[in-house]
């Protein structure tokens, strides 16, 4: 039982294979409770997706007031998925908050994942007390980013899209793509470097915050980048979804 008295939120992050909630204890930024995780309905559809989040919450005991906030893999405009990659077709122009909020009785808000990992690391994690324009990128699949100025997100960028010498960015600095052409990370930090690079050109952040599961291994490649930001790696990483969608949910806006 997650004690009234506690200020806290309930994250979830939902990902192609896998649904994972957890109470935040929003002083630290930790899970009030252990995190639990649902595989994915096969057939992922807006209906299906809502009842595993209402299971999920419910597997809980939370008060009535805790808020959820919710990680969608998805640009979202003030919660309305605009169009999905992971998941099935029909979520496109679905009101995710108000899905989950049907199916939970809770209030809901909803962003795109990667801006609530970024929200995440400004709060708790490598970016904690860091004002100026802040920069979290994921490095996993795709290439997933947050901007950040003063502390408010600046929501859907999707700098991984960026069209650098003819390829999206992600094609080519992706760690699939360091996988998928079985690269040294030597050559990978090349990519990373242009990418990078060109990134810091268009936005000058002040600092650049890189996440994914690769970034445990960061010795093995942030070291060999020179930008004019400091980089540093992610600290919240896998749990950075969860801990920013509760923290935006508690703070009731999603940008």
């Amino acid at each position: 039982m997650v004690e009234a008295a506690q200020p806290v939120a309930f994250g979830i992050d939902i990902g192609g294979s896998g649904i994972k909630g957890a109470p935040v204890d929003l002083t630290t930024g930790e899970f009030a409770d252990e995190r639990r995780r649902i595989p994915t309905p096969e057939k992922s559809t807006p209906e299906a997706v809502a009842g595993v989040l209402a299971e999920l919450v419910d597997s809980f005991s939370l008060p009535a007031q805790v808020p959820v906030g919710v990680a969608f893999p998805a640009p979202m405009d003030h919660g309305v998925v605009r169009f999905i990659a992971n998941l099935d077709q029909s979520w496109t122009g679905v009101d995710l908050p108000a899905l989950v909020r049907d199916a939970t009785g809770r209030d809901v808000m909803a962003v795109n994942d990667a801006d609530a990992a970024g929200v995440g690391e400004q709060r708790y994690g490598a970016a904690q007390g860091r004002d100026g324009v802040v920069l979290v990128v994921t490095l996993g699949t795709g290439i997933g980013s947050a901007l950040l100025v003063d502390g408010v997100l600046v929501p859907n960028t999707e700098l991984g899209h960026l069209e650098i010498d003819g390829h999206d960015a992600e094609s080519r600095a992706a760690e699939s793509a360091r996988e998928r052409h079985d690269l040294s990370w030597h050559d990978w930090a090349r990519r990373l470097q242009r990418y990078f690079e060109t990134v810091e050109m268009l936005l000058s952040p002040e600092l650049i915050v890189v996440g994914g599961g690769v970034s445990k291994h960061h010795e093995k490649f942030l070291p060999l980048l020179d930008l004019r930001a400091p980089i540093i790696p992610a600290t919240l990483r896998n749990r950075a979804g969860i801990v920013g969608a509760a923290a935006l949910a508690a703070s009731g806006r999603d940008h």
